[in-house]
């Protein structure tokens, strides 16, 4: 197999791109955000919302965090179910970890549910560690881990 992660690129999202992440948000989530989440996204000063794109034009992934002052939160990302598995969703998070570095954070948070063993594992795999459980937080009443990455114990890797 071609090594993937060689031929994505990450660039910042645009509204010309909602049709193929609401494609992806809508087959990754049993209760997706809708355009206007994206939206919001996307006018928010304090937002900076990415797309993973291979071979230079397909659209095969997405992440949307913030940063205000020195706190980072990423609140949504997901990867096409035909690309995951191939390190799509450890790029963006990395990403976002040395863009939140570069912009002077100190942290940054999450929260994930405990079901998606695959999501915990790259997090943790990234040097967040779970620091509470938000109970009830989804939609069918399952708790969300919440997540948290320190600046000041982790190293974060810029090979993005």
């Amino acid at each position: 197999m071609k090594d993937m992660q060689s031929e994505i690129t990450l660039r910042t999202m645009t509204a010309t791109d909602l049709e193929d992440v609401l494609a992806i948000e809508n087959d990754s989530f049993p209760h997706p955000w809708n355009r206007d989440h994206f939206l919001d996204e996307l006018k928010s000063i304090h937002a900076f919302p990415m797309v993973a794109v291979a071979s230079g034009k397909r659209i095969i992934g997405y992440i949307c965090p913030r940063l205000i002052l020195d706190e980072g939160q990423i609140f949504n990302v997901a990867v096409q179910w035909s690309f995951r598995g191939q390190g799509i969703g450890r790029i963006l998070v990395q990403r976002v970890l040395a863009d939140c570095r570069e912009r002077g954070g100190a942290t940054v948070s999450l929260e994930v549910r405990p079901s998606n063993f695959a999501a915990i594992a790259l997090y943790k795999g990234l040097g967040f560690t779970a620091i509470g459980i938000r109970r009830n937080y989804y939609e069918n009443g399952e708790d969300a881990i919440l997540m948290d990455f320190n600046f000041s114990d982790n190293e974060v890797n810029d090979a993005v």
